[in-house]
C-alpha cells in the first residue's frame, strides 16, 4: 500500500524554495523559516507568487514529487512532473475502453452509480441530522434512487450524462437545508468564477480533490487526459474528473457544511462577497488544514475491507480501475461513503 505522505502548501506571498541537501527550505523575506525533508512529501501546491529554484524543480522531477502551481485564488495553473512512468500497455487499455462504446458505458455507469449513492447517504445523514428540514432530504433522496434506476437502463454515456445533470440539479436543491443560520445562502451551484461564498469553497475544495485523484491515476501509471465521461479536451485532466465525482460528495461537500455550520468560515474568510467571490489567504489556510487532517483519518474500504487513511482512497480507486482495465476485475467498484 502507498505510504500517505504530506502535501507541502505555500501560501505565503513572497516565498522562495530551495534545495537543501534533499530538503526543501522554505524562505520569506529571505529568511529561512522551516526546512523540510524532501522524502517525507508527495507533492507541493504553491498559491500565488512563490518561487521555486531550478535544482528543487529538477529535484521534485526526479524523485516524483509533484509540483504544482495555483493562482492567489486557487485557480490551478499547471504542473511540473518528470518522465513519463506509466505503465504502455495499461494505458493502451486505457485507450482502448475509451474507444470501446460497451466498455466505456459500463465504467461510466459504475462511475455515476458510485456518485448517486454517496450523494444520497449524505442526504440521508444531513435528515437525520437536521430534523427540522428531513423532507426536503428525504424528497432529494427519493429522486436520485429513481435516477439510479433511469442510469442502469442507459445504453449511451450521452444519456447518462443527462440523469447525472437531473441528479446533481436534485441533490443541489437540498443544500440550502444543510446550512445553519443566516450568514450564507446558496441558489445553486455556479463556478468560473463563483459567484457566492459558498460555491467559492465548494470549488476550492473541487480543486484540491482534483489534483489529489490526478497525482493517484499517474501513479499508477494512467492518463489522467484520457477520460470516459468527461470529454477529452487539452490541459483537461478528463479521467481526474471521472474518477473524483464519487468522492465529491463525501470528501468535499461534506467538508465544506462543516466548515460552514461551525463557524470556521464565515464572510471574514474572503477577499470580497460580490463575484469573483475568492477565498483569502487565512480562509484557504483553514480550508488546507482541515483537509489535511481529514486525510489522516481512517476509513474501512468496503470493497477491499481493509482500513487505509482517507488521504488514500484516490489512490485505492486508481488502483481498482486499473486492474478492470486490465481484466482482472469484472466491473469497476465504486467506493461506497457509508
Amino acid at each position: 500500500m502507498k505510504q500517505l505522505q504530506n502535501t507541502l502548501y505555500i501560501l505565503t506571498p513572497e516565498t522562495y524554495l530551495a534545495l537543501q541537501n534533499e530538503n526543501i527550505a522554505v524562505k520569506v523575506g529571505g529568511e529561512e523559516k522551516v526546512r523540510i525533508p524532501a522524502h517525507s512529501l508527495s507533492s507541493i501546491y504553491c498559491f500565488g507568487a512563490a518561487t521555486v529554484s531550478t535544482p528543487l524543480i529538477g529535484f521534485c522531477a526526479q524523485q516524483g514529487i509533484s509540483l504544482v502551481f495555483f493562482s492567489e485564488y486557487g485557480k490551478f495553473l499547471g504542473r511540473v512532473e518528470g518522465p513519463l512512468h506509466g505503465n504502455i500497455l495499461l494505458r493502451r487499455r486505457q485507450f482502448a475502453a475509451m474507444e470501446d462504446p460497451v466498455q466505456r458505458t459500463r465504467l461510466v455507469r459504475y462511475l455515476l452509480l458510485g456518485k448517486l449513492v454517496n450523494s444520497k447517504e449524505f442526504l440521508l445523514r444531513q435528515k437525520r441530522e437536521r430534523t427540522d428540514r428531513a423532507d426536503v432530504f428525504k424528497r432529494a433522496a427519493e429522486k436520485l434512487t429513481a435516477l439510479g434506476l433511469q442510469l442502469r437502463d442507459c445504453t449511451t454515456v450521452e444519456a447518462m450524462r443527462g440523469v447525472e445533470g437531473a441528479a446533481a440539479a436534485a441533490y443541489f436543491s437540498a443544500l440550502p437545508a444543510m446550512i445553519a443560520g443566516d450568514e450564507f445562502s446558496f441558489q445553486g451551484r455556479n463556478r468560473r468564477p463563483p459567484e457566492d461564498p459558498v460555491n467559492a469553497l465548494l470549488s476550492f475544495l473541487y480543486t484540491l480533490l482534483k489534483n489529489d485523484v490526478q497525482s493517484a491515476l499517474e501513479g499508477v501509471g494512467l492518463d489522467p487526459a484520457v477520460g470516459f465521461l468527461h470529454s477529452i479536451r487539452p490541459g483537461r485532466p478528463a479521467m481526474a474528473l471521472d474518477l473524483m465525482e464519487e468522492l465529491r460528495a463525501p470528501l468535499c461537500d461534506r467538508m465544506a457544511i462543516s466548515l460552514l455550520n461551525r463557524g470556521q468560515i464565515t464572510k471574514k474568510s474572503y477577499e470580497q462577497l460580490n463575484a469573483p467571490v475568492l477565498l483569502n489567504e487565512a480562509g484557504r489556510k483553514v480550508v488546507l488544514s482541515a483537509w489535511q487532517k481529514r486525510k489522516q483519518e481512517t476509513i474501512t474500504h468496503p470493497f477491499l475491507e481493509e482500513t487505509i487513511p482517507i488521504g488514500l482512497i484516490p489512490h485505492t480507486q486508481a488502483k481498482l480501475l486499473a486492474r478492470v482495465l486490465r481484466d482482472e476485475l469484472d466491473e469497476y467498484p465504486p467506493f461506497h461513503w457509508r
